[in-house]
């Protein structure tokens, strides 16, 4: 495949650079909170077009907004005062074969389904204001999706960035938040909510992370409580951080804090949007859960687009998987940064451009066989569809 380029480059991998900077927002962060429900929204209605009509229509819901309520945080109480309001806005295909099909229904409903399973002391009922937004698409995108093809063809001019391996700042980053929101961290220390926001900066051998945690109030009863609690917090991280990594540690939590005013981050519900911050889809982390300054990066949003041809998802899941092959099989290659570029109406296994640069030694060889892995993953993008729709990949 000619539009297939391999580049062996001599840049030094960023594992061995001597500064870098790694973001990653927790699942309960107003961005990520937002990003995972349109992601749920497009996977429902992907799934209702499937049981009803045998193939999955257009729709892009990737254009949601969080706004932030107001509430009151005490130690021992919470209460949120205005409720935080949700907007779901995109397109989405409402009639077929004369058939009017429910979209409000449906996204309103995945919507509570995503914000019960992953928040705690939030009141879904009372708490949060969900409206959609969600109108009929345009009719020349939609022609397209439904235009008779073996292969979906691209329904927007967009490209596609990936990377591997994740330095350990990365995975360290990456890790703390998951364990951190895991179910048994919960158990073990039930005050930890879930907005969690993990900021690394390496210099050389030195790991500074400085973390913001929303601690529920009706589970603190004072600032004793409260700075015991993050003690806990601080010394599981750190043992957790020692695990991964030989490089010196430092954790810094809730920077903010004052304790002389009895000024901490409390919340009712462990969000933050329950007082003002608000989140917005695609201001988030990457396709791979990171933000990452230092590495090549796009600014497409992922998350809500349809997952049989629209490009910005498809073509990103598809780099990150890409990457993580090649540097799997060829342990020579110290970094892979894969890029893939589409073009309007083209079919979607057949790119504009596919640019992989690899940094190694001995590389030559096996350029060939790196090529095999990228035209083996462009022919199974309807498997790639599906795994989608099965919530294999994780958008953010």
């Amino acid at each position: 495949m000619k539009n297939i380029v391999i580049l062996e480059s001599k840049n030094t991998p960023l594992s061995e650079q001597e500064i870098e900077y790694v973001e990653r927002k927790g699942r309960g962060h107003p961005d990520s909170l937002i990003d995972g429900i349109v992601e749920t929204a497009s996977i429902e209605l992907s799934k209702y077009y499937l049981n009803k009509f045998d193939i999955i229509l257009h729709h892009n819901v990737d254009k949601g907004l969080i706004i932030g309520g107001e509430s009151d945080a005490v130690f021992g109480k919470g209460i949120i005062i205005r409720p935080i309001e949700i907007i779901l806005a995109g397109r989405a295909t409402s009639l077929f074969e004369n058939i009017k099909i429910p979209i409000e229904e449906i996204v309103i409903k995945s919507t509570r389904d995503y914000l019960k399973k992953n928040t705690r002391f939030l009141d879904i009922d009372t708490e949060v204001i969900i409206n959609s937004k969600i109108y009929p698409g345009s009719s020349d995108l939609n022609n397209i999706f439904l235009r008779k093809s073996e292969v979906p063809l691209a329904n927007d001019t967009s490209f596609g960035i990936g990377f591997a391996p994740l330095t350990e700042t990365e995975e360290l980053s990456l890790k703390i938040e998951q364990y951190l929101n895991s179910t048994d961290y919960k158990i073990k220390m039930p005050a930890v909510g879930e907005d969690i926001k993990v900021m690394s900066v390496r210099q050389d051998d030195e790991i500074n992370i400085t973390l913001a945690i929303a601690f529920i109030a009706d589970l603190v009863n004072n600032i004793e409580d409260y700075i015991t609690q993050k003690e806990k917090v601080q010394n599981d991280v750190l043992k957790l951080a020692k695990d991964l990594t030989g490089k010196k540690i430092n954790i810094i939590i809730n920077n903010g804090d004052s304790y002389e005013l009895n000024n901490v981050y409390l919340t009712k519900s462990g969000l933050s949007c329950e007082a003002g911050d608000d989140g917005s889809v695609g201001r988030g982390n990457r396709i791979n859960g990171l933000i990452t300054p230092f590495r090549n990066m796009t600014l497409e949003a992922a998350s809500g687009k349809n997952p049989v041809n629209h490009v910005g998802k498809i073509y990103n899941i598809m780099a990150n998987e890409i990457a993580k092959d090649v540097v799997k099989l060829y342990p020579q290659i110290k970094e892979c940064n894969v890029s893939i570029v589409s073009q309007i109406g083209r079919k979607i296994n057949d790119p504009k451009n596919v640019r992989l640069e690899i940094i190694g030694e001995n590389t030559e060889k096996i350029k060939s066989k790196v090529i095999a892995i990228c035209e083996e993953a462009l022919n199974e993008t309807k498997e790639l569809t599906k795994n989608i729709i099965l919530g294999k990949y994780h958008t953010f």
